[in-house]
């Protein structure tokens, strides 16, 4: 009878502990599916994104290289030999002055390697034979105008690297209102970061692209930061503040500086206009550079040197060695250089390239052409500024 009572006590206990460990175990393994089911999605969307990053790396275009090509075009009776680039949209413009400063030069090579440039080609016309290479038409930079020429044509490039052509000019204008009276008085400049002859009547605004002074002691000067005006010095080579600007007046002009205080609030504002005093919105241009004539207007043979204030024989009459840069009707961009033609030749071949707005470049020993790493057509000499195109970021 003790050992038939033990058997069905020990029966009732294992009994209880299967069903202890049973109801454990329902309670524990929802739990452990969970985690199963967790790991699952988890590993899943570790894939999709691995899935999905690597299509979105896939799927972003690749751009074409620049392609480069040798014609002959034929104009009249000649054959004109040209070296061309075609640069396909996507590519980042940039404007850039040698040994990136204002009034340095450097060669076409080392301003290429130095921005690690795809394709590029000699910009504006500058200084090339007396004092520091400054240039002459006009330059913007990070949508910031770096030098003004007023004359000629301009091409301009905004954010989205759209390209547009005229013939640009810009007037600097302002107010500046007496901290003490409150009185408001109007300014202007007419030139940016060029050097006032000595004895010239000028009124210039120098901007932090020129260097760390002004590089001259004569003329009134007014310095402005964030909008204030620091000092106001005559016949001393101030220094220009990396947060303002410097305005310099010269000859008859110096009077303009007697409008300044220090203390005062200054405001500054740029107007864009066409060469026929039109506004035009050239607000955003990021990248400019000026040169000209304009040689192609919507596919046609547009060239009017003299209106556009050119005088010289060698953009009016002579054969020389030419640099040009086009819009092309898609939207991409052609730089191209010739051994020798005339601005009515040029412009023919710029019409037969097919390009729908093309205009002249700083030409003569100053022709330089690169692409791919390699220089196309040497320059004679060394240069102050070219316009260039990177990859994008």
């Amino acid at each position: 009878m003790e050992m038939k009572k033990e058997q069905t006590y020990s029966s009732k206990l294992l009994l209880k502990l299967t069903t202890t460990v049973t109801v454990l175990s329902l309670l524990v393994m929802p739990s452990m599916s969970v985690y199963a089911e967790t790991t699952k999605r988890s590993n899943t969307s570790v894939a999709q994104i691995n899935h999905f990053g690597a299509a979105a790396i896939a799927s972003k275009p690749k751009l074409a290289a620049p392609r480069v090509s040798s014609k002959s075009v034929k104009v009249g009776s000649r054959s004109i030999a040209v070296q061309t680039v075609h640069v396909p949209r996507g590519y980042v413009p940039v404007a850039a002055f040698g040994k990136g400063k204002y009034g340095a030069a450097a060669s076409l090579n080392e301003m290429m390697r130095n921005h690690r440039a795809v394709a590029g080609i000699n910009a504006t016309f500058f200084e090339a034979y007396n004092g520091a290479p400054e240039p002459w038409g006009t330059v913007i930079i990070n949508g910031r105008i770096e030098h003004v020429g007023n004359h000629g044509t301009t091409i301009g490039f905004r954010k989205d690297g759209s390209a547009l052509m005229d013939t640009l000019r810009i007037k600097l204008r302002g107010t500046v209102t007496n901290e003490k009276t409150a009185r408001e008085q109007g300014w202007y400049a007419y030139f940016v970061n060029r050097t006032p002859a000595k004895n010239s009547s000028s009124a210039v605004m120098f901007t932090p692209m020129r260097g760390s002074h002004l590089g001259f002691a004569y003329g009134n000067a007014v310095t402005v930061r964030n909008g204030q005006v620091t000092s106001v010095t005559s016949g001393q080579n101030v220094p220009i503040p990396k947060d303002g600007y410097v305005l310099v007046y010269t000859g008859k002009e110096k009077k303009m500086a007697e409008r300044f205080k220090k203390g005062d609030k200054v405001t500054l504002a740029f107007e864009y206009t066409n060469k026929d005093g039109q506004a035009i919105d050239w607000q955003d241009i990021q990248t400019a550079v000026g040169a000209g004539p304009r040689l192609v207007k919507d596919g046609r043979v547009a060239l009017q040197p003299t209106a556009e204030g050119f005088q010289q024989d060698k953009i009016l009459t002579l054969s020389a060695t030419r640099s040009g840069i086009g819009i092309m009707p898609d939207g991409s961009i052609m730089l191209a250089t010739t051994g020798s033609a005339t601005m009515k030749q040029w412009a023919e071949v710029w019409k037969q390239l097919g390009a729908k707005q093309a205009m002249n470049l700083d030409g003569g020993a100053s022709t330089g052409l690169y692409a791919n790493n390699k220089v196309i057509t040497s320059p004679g000499r060394l240069l102050s500024n070219v316009l260039l195109f990177k990859q994008p970021k």
